[in-house]
C-alpha cells in the first residue's frame, strides 16, 4: 500500500519498524543505542521527535515534519556534522571540505547541497537510515550478517488535532507497560516520557506538541493505560484513580528525586542560579568558563538549576 504523504504543510507520522520474525534481540544496550540514533538521525532530517519506544524487537516513532524547508548552508553543515561527526567508509568527506565548497559556490558543493537537502525532511530516508545504520552497528558488535528488519516500516500519517496527536503519543509511550515490563510508563528509560521524566530536554520538548503540561500528559497516559485490552497488560484502576484523582498527574518530589538521579551525579554543580554562577567562574586549574545555570524541571524544585547537561553517551 502506498505511504501518505503531505507536502507544503507540517505533517505528523507515526513510524514503526519489527525484527525478522519479531525476535526479541534487543536488550539494554542496544535499545540505548537505537534510542541515541533516533535523536541524531532526526536532528539531520529536521525533523521533531515527539514520542518514541524501543522495545526488544521493535520501535515505534512519532515526528513532525515542517512544511517549510529552506536550510541554510550553515545549517546544512551543522547537520552533516551530526550525522557524520568524523569521516566514514561510505561517507570519507570531512564536514570543514563540505563547508568550503558551499561557501565558494562551486559545481561539487551545488551537487552536495542538493543532495543533502534532497535527504531532509523525508520519513522515508529518515526511517531507512536509521535501521540501515542501526543493522550496521548490530551486526558488527554480535560478528553477525544478514537483515536485521521484517519488511519495510509501517507507516501513519496523523492529522494534527491536539487530542489525535495525544492520543498517538500516549499509545507509544504506554508501549512497556501494556508489555508488562513497568507498571508505570515513567520508569522505562527507552521512551519519550521516561527520558523526559529523566530530564532530557529534547523529550520535553517533543512531548510539549502534544500537552505543554507534563501533569495533564500523564494523565491521559493512566487515563488511557487503564483501558484493558486482550492479551496486554493494564494499569489497574486503583493506580490509575490515585494518579488523576489524588495526583492530579504530579509526580511527588521523592519520585521526581529518583527520576532524576543522574542530575546529583551528572550536574557538576547543584544550587541557586546565582551560586552556580558564582562557582562556575573559575574552573580547576586557573581557567575561566562561565557555565549558564539550568533550572531543573518536572516538579516544584524551589529554584534549583545544575550546571551542564545530563550524561547522553551511556554506550560509546
Amino acid at each position: 500500500m502506498r505511504r501518505r504523504k503531505i507536502e507544503g504543510e507540517t505533517a505528523y507520522y507515526h513510524l514503526m519498524s519489527r525484527t525478522v520474525n519479531g525476535e526479541a534481540l534487543f536488550g539494554d544496550r542496544e535499545r540505548e543505542v537505537l534510542r541515541k540514533m533516533i535523536w541524531q538521525v532526526a536532528e539531520f532530517s529536521g525533523v521533531r521527535v515527539i514520542t518514541y519506544a524501543v522495545m526488544k524487537n521493535h520501535f515505534h516513532l512519532f515526528v513532525e515534519v515542517p512544511g517549510e524547508h529552506e536550510v541554510s548552508d550553515s545549517e546544512i553543515v551543522r547537520r552533516y556534522r551530526m550525522l557524520y561527526p568524523k569521516p566514514t567508509p561510505w561517507q570519507p568527506m570531512p564536514a570543514s571540505v563540505l563547508e568550503k565548497h558551499l561557501a565558494e559556490g562551486t559545481d561539487e558543493g551545488d551537487l552536495l547541497r542538493k543532495a543533502l537537502v534532497r535527504r531532509m525532511h523525508d520519513v522515508s530516508w529518515l526511517m531507512k537510515t536509521l535501521k540501515q545504520r542501526f543493522s550496521l552497528w548490530f551486526n558488527r558488535s554480535r560478528d553477525r550478517f544478514g537483515p536485521l528488519w521484517s519488511d519495510r516500516f509501517k507507516s501513519v500519517l496523523v492529522e494534527g488535532d491536539r487530542w489525535a496527536l495525544r492520543t498517538v503519543a500516549a499509545y507509544i509511550d504506554l508501549n512497556a507497560v501494556r508489555a508488562g515490563l513497568v507498571e508505570d510508563p515513567k520508569d522505562y528509560r527507552f521512551c519519550g516520557y521516561g527520558e523526559a521524566m529523566g530530564g532530557g530536554r529534547l523529550a520535553r520538548e517533543g512531548l510539549a506538541v502534544v500537552d505543554r503540561d507534563m501533569a495533564g500528559y500523564r494523565q491521559t497516559l493512566f487515563g488511557s493505560g487503564s483501558q484493558v485490552k486482550d492479551g496486554k497488560t493494564a494499569i489497574s484502576r486503583e493506580e490509575a484513580v490515585r494518579v488523576l484523582r489524588e495526583e492530579k498527574g504530579k509526580l511527588p518530589l521523592s519520585v521526581v528525586l529518583r527520576c532524576r538521579v543522574r542530575y546529583f551525579t551528572d550536574g557538576m554543580i547543584l544550587g541557586s542560579a546565582e551560586y552556580i554562577e558564582e562557582q562556575a567562574k573559575l574552573e580547576p586549574g586557573g581557567r575561566k568558563k562561565t557555565r549558564k545555570p539550568r533550572p531543573m524541571q518536572g516538579a516544584d524544585w524551589g529554584g534549583l538549576s545544575v550546571a551542564t547537561g545530563l550524561r547522553k553517551d551511556l554506550f560509546r
